[in-house]
């Protein structure tokens, strides 16, 4: 009996992770959006970040409406209601394409992300209950690991899609024809991802019964804003703002900071890296085009995909508090070189940023939960009502990089980083309320 029980909840964890790896491809799907946009409809690095502020500021307007869903229903349904609001989202993005009308796109963004707000206010505690309750941090890490790699093949997919031909330094045009084919691309990726969510969605059907009977009974939607009399909670709330504002900061940066002429612009040091410049696929004109640089993306997502493979094996040995400690210090120096040196090797750098990022979600998550005082599924409502960092922090390092360049910019999230620092040394001395074995999930 309880080897089958082992079975069912394994197999209903690896249900969940397969949407960990649907809402890591769409969201990294912004990054090369972000900048094909910027050429499509001649906007500035401010504008350009409002798509990015669209998709996120989803999480700030859903995450708590998303937390009594989940709290009431049972997790499939919460699940399936979030799978058709993504799909109506690809819908407007369809009429956005179609239309040339950057209103519908930053509109079909928001519906999208509406849609995986309520995926991540279910499916994070859900990854962390699914199982042997010791290992909850290294379970969401391992599920976060499968995220990373649908971000890794976003910005792929998407530069090859989107950024064909688009170029957006001072002084270039970008002609009907290659907006015709940009827009075209948005239409294609769009489409292809709404049927591939649909079948999600079925697969997840399928799968209902052995969620439902592995996953534990529904929370109680009492006490569903008791975070914001939990220091704590409100604590990690701003850490995971901080976090995914200078995350997504730098990722829908990156492709614009990577083709700028005191980069890569004018440089072919990246086709010298086999892996990197296999992948890029020079177009045999030096330095890097936008569309090259956008490929490039790819591989500060994959960091992040490498750090939580490698941060699944170093949980399971070593406190999470200070492995999230020196992280955030590493990346923040990071930051600080980008913006104090510049150059080609500032380039290779920012990329290598996103392994440090790796860890930095599941294990503030995880930390804040065991911390708070407040009910599990309150907790878990503000963290990714914080993701709304992730709409805010971008409109900063825009309006930065336009005044002062790309690489000053990264000063913004190296200081994001530093506190963050603060955060786990904190974390590491606070009393810990409910240990890592008793946290339960949401659904």
């Amino acid at each position: 009996m309880a080897s089958a029980r082992s079975t069912q909840t394994t197999l209903a964890f690896a249900a969940v992770t397969t949407l960990f790896f649907a809402w890591g491809f769409i969201t990294s799907l912004v990054d090369p959006l972000v900048a094909a946009v910027k050429g499509v409809f001649t906007l500035t690095n401010l504008q350009a970040q409002a798509s990015a502020f669209a998709f996120f500021f989803a999480y700030f307007v859903v995450s708590f409406p998303a937390a009594a869903l989940v709290a009431r229903l049972k997790a499939v349904p919460s699940i399936l209601v979030a799978l058709c609001t993504m799909i109506a989202g690809c819908l407007l993005m369809l009429l956005a394409a179609n239309s040339a009308n950057y209103w519908f796109v930053l509109l079909g963004l928001f519906v999208m992300a509406s849609g995986i707000t309520i995926l991540q206010v279910a499916a994070n505690p859900l990854a962390a209950a699914l199982g042997d309750p010791r290992y909850s941090h290294l379970r969401l890490t391992l599920s976060q690991t499968f995220n990373s790699v649908g971000t890794f093949l976003g910005p792929l997919l998407g530069a090859h899609l989107f950024l064909k031909g688009v170029e957006v330094k001072q002084g270039m045009v970008v002609t009907e024809a290659v907006r015709a084919e940009a827009l075209a691309g948005i239409d294609s990726a769009y489409f292809w991802l709404c049927g591939l969510i649909a079948a999600l969605a079925l697969f997840f059907w399928v799968s209902r019964r052995v969620v439902t009977d592995a996953a534990p009974p529904p929370a109680s939607t009492a006490g569903l804003f008791s975070a914001f009399s939990s220091k704590w909670a409100l604590l990690g709330g701003l850490a995971i703002f901080l976090y995914v504002g200078a995350e997504v900061s730098i990722g829908t940066q990156m492709a614009l900071f990577l083709n700028d002429n005191s980069v890569w612009g004018h440089s072919d040091a990246a086709f010298n890296v086999p892996l990197l410049g296999y992948l890029m696929g020079s177009d045999g004109i030096p330095g890097v085009s936008l569309q090259e640089a956008g490929k490039a993306v790819a591989f500060y997502w994959g960091g992040a995909m490498v750090g939580r493979a490698v941060g699944s094996v170093l949980l399971a040995r070593f406190p999470a508090p200070a492995l999230l400690a020196l992280f955030t210090a590493i990346a923040a120096a990071m930051c600080l070189y980008v913006f104090a040196v510049g150059g080609v090797s500032a380039g290779f750098v920012a990329l290598a940023i996103g392994l440090f990022n790796s860890i930095m979600f599941p294990v503030i998550f995880t930390l804040t939960l065991e911390r708070s005082t407040a009910s599990q599924e309150s907790t878990s409502g503000l963290l990714c009502t914080a993701i709304v960092g992730g709409a805010v922090l971008p409109l900063a390092v825009g309006k930065v990089a336009d005044l002062h360049g790309y690489a000053f910019a990264l000063i913004v999230p190296a200081l994001c980083y530093a506190v963050l620092c603060g955060f786990a040394i904190a974390a590491g001395k606070a009393r810990v309320v409910r240990a890592e074995g008793d946290l339960a999930s949401i659904h």
